[in-house]
This record gives structure tokens, sequence and C-alpha cells, in this order.
């Protein structure tokens, strides 16, 4: 007799729940650890790297010898008195700052305006878009391998602003400060241009909108604030200044006097457009440094340094006319604003939004599956 074993029953359709590929709670910063790792070793092997951090450190060492040397030459034809000479130290601090920030404003987006679209271009950015690492931790991740690059030529640049503190009437507190923002500088350039990289298809287009978007930063904000004062004018009451001189005065004590009738004088309004002049890399940097106390008398020997000029350039615009002309309004003005209210958050701040909304712009961007890819993208 023949058994037949009835058939199993029908399990009917699977209702598991699907596997979690989600990252487990608290590792949102290992996947950035991964693509930085991935980044700095790609550029590390690159013999050019070497190469353009010592042609940097032979440069900055020339522009630092030049400075010391034109200090020396000057002094034969000097006035000052030798006790109240400040020393080449802040001539060559503003020099080699200045340089410094020129061209790390230079180098940054070459690190990073192709951070994006160059692994698009090589056909590795599908391979990382199809782990688990998210649109927001490729941007980071890449963000922080070129932010990190750039470091690296301003730790180079550091014992340059050393010399400069040691030479003259200077302290720690200048070259800590320059450094801190002369790296934040870089970190908003950075920004802009892997933003910029992650939204192009092509590299060398976002390398020519990076710098074109760097030079909007530095020359173009004087260009906007000088058509925009072109066209901000405006009338304000004042009367007739008296001047009056003497040797000893200090920087913020008015010389002058007030009298007269009053009368409606033609001014530029500054104070409507300054704004973009705040946005400047260099008034934001020159702003920041900390400078002498201008309240003694004679404060102003051996000159107003070139930072320093531009942080009161900067906010003479701020203020606008009612504040710095003389007798607006009847009243006597300082002819040295203090820095009681910093001006670098405001332009850093504009900054920091430009940046910020290129790297949210550039994470929508990597967001996958993408529902139209631009003509000959290649996926992988």
């Amino acid at each position: 007799m023949t058994t037949i074993n009835p058939l199993p029953a029908d399990p009917g359709p699977d209702v598991s729940p699907a596997p979690d590929t989600s990252l487990p709670a608290g590792n949102y910063l290992r996947p950035i650890g991964v693509v930085l790792m991935l980044e700095l070793r790609q550029r590390l092997r690159s013999r050019g790297w070497y190469i353009m951090l010592g042609i940097w450190l032979v440069v900055t060492g020339a522009v630092t010898f030049l400075s010391w040397a034109g200090w020396n030459s000057s002094q034969n034809y000097s006035y000052i008195v030798p006790d109240q000479n400040p020393g080449p130290g802040s001539l060559i601090f503003e020099i080699v700052l200045a340089f410094v920030l020129l061209f790390a404003l230079l180098v940054a987006p070459a690190f990073s305006a192709n951070a994006v679209n160059g692994d698009r271009s090589a056909g590795t950015l599908a391979i990382l878009q199809i782990t688990l690492i998210t649109p927001g931790q490729l941007v980071w991740g890449k963000f922080l391998a070129s932010w990190l690059v750039s470091l690296a030529f301003l730790v180079t640049s550091a014992p340059f602003l050393l010399i400069g503190m040691l030479l003259g009437r200077m302290t720690a507190a200048h070259v800590l400060v320059a450094l801190l923002m002369l790296a934040v500088e870089l970190a908003v350039v950075c920004a802009i241009g892997v933003g910029i990289s992650a939204l192009a298809t092509r590299p060398l287009f976002s390398i020519v909108v990076t710098y074109l978007t760097v030079a909007a930063l530095v020359v173009g904000t004087l260009i906007a604030f000088g058509l925009g004062a072109m066209l901000a004018q405006g009338t304000i009451r004042a009367n007739t200044p008296d001047y009056s001189y003497s040797e000893v005065y200090t920087p913020e004590e008015p010389r002058y006097t007030c009298s007269g009738d009053f009368y409606d004088l033609h001014v530029t309004r500054t104070d409507q457009v300054a704004w973009m002049l705040a946005m400047n890399p260099y008034v934001v940097v020159a702003d920041a440094i900390p400078y002498p106390d201008r309240s003694q008398p004679n404060q102003m020997i051996g000159g107003m340094g070139f930072l320093e000029g531009i942080s009161q350039g900067a906010r003479w615009a701020i203020a606008g006319p009612e504040a710095t002309t003389p007798c607006a309004n009847g009243q006597v003005h300082p002819g040295y604003l203090r820095q009681t209210v910093p001006l670098w958050p405001l332009g850093l701040g504009l900054q920091v939004v430009i940046a910020g909304g290129l790297m949210v712009l550039g994470r929508q961007a990597l967001r996958t599956p993408a529902h139209r890819l631009p003509r000959g993208t290649r996926v992988a």
C-alpha cells in the first residue's frame, strides 16, 4: 500500500519586514570620516601637492625677507624718534597676512571646485552613491577633505607671521586671530567650491565659476559698493567746522569746533550700501584683528597699518555721513572709530549664507535616484 504525503500548506505571501538598510543611530559621522580618508589618501598621493607646498613656502619666505629689507631701507629717510619706532614687525605681519590671504583664496578653489564632479567624470561617484553614504555625508566629507588640504598651506605660512610678531610691538593675539580668520575664510571658499562642484556637471565649468565667485567677493564687492554709492545720494544738515591744530592730540579727539548757520550738504549715503563691502574677505579678516589703543596722545606715530586702514574705511562706510562728516547736525565726530562693535560678523554671516546655500543645493543635486540627468552625464 502506497502512502501519499500531503502537500505542504501554502505559506502565503512573504510579509516579513524588509531588512533595515539605514545607518545605526549615532553613526552619522562615520561615513563622513570614510569619505574624508578616501579623499585625503587620493590627494596626498599626488606629487604635485608637495611641489605646490614647497613653492608656497619659498614664495612666502621671499615676501617676508623683501618686507624686512624694504623696512630697513626706509629707515634712512624716517623722521620717527627711535624710541617710538614700532619696528618692522607690523609691516611684515600685515604684508605676509595680505599675501597669504590672497593666494589662499587662489589655492582653495583648486582643491574644492572639482571635488564632486571630478569623481563623476571618472565614473567613481556612482560607486559612493549606491552605498549607505547619504548625499549630505558625501558633501561634508568632500568639504572637510578640501579644507584640511588647504589648511596645510596656512600652517606653512604661520612661522612667517610669528616672525612679524617677534620683530614688532605685537602680541600672540594678533597671530592667533589672524590664523583663525584665515582658516574660516578658507572654509568658506572650500564650501563654495564643493557646492558648485556638486551642482555643475563639468569640472572645468565648476572651477571657473568658483574662481569667479571668489573674485566677486574680493573685487566685485568693491565695484558693487562703488556703483551703489553713486546711486545712494542725499543731503544732511551741517554747519561750518573751525579747525585747530596742536602737537599733542589723540586720534579719537575731534580737532575742530562747529559754528555758523546750518545748510544742506550733499553727501553720499555709504551706510545704505556698505553691507556689500562687509562681505569682502579682507574686510572680515582686517576687522577681526585687535589693534592698539588709540585713546592716548600721539598713538598714530608710525602710521596706521594697511589692515587697520581697511577696517577703518569699512567702519566709516557703515557709520555713514551723519556720523563721519565734520559738523553734521552741528556735532563734532571723532576721526578714528574704535572697535567697540565688531563689523566682521556681518560680512562673515553673509559669506556663510552664500556658502551654506550652495552646499544645500549641492546636496539636493546628489540625491538618488535622479529623476533627470543632464545630457552627456556618465552614471558609472
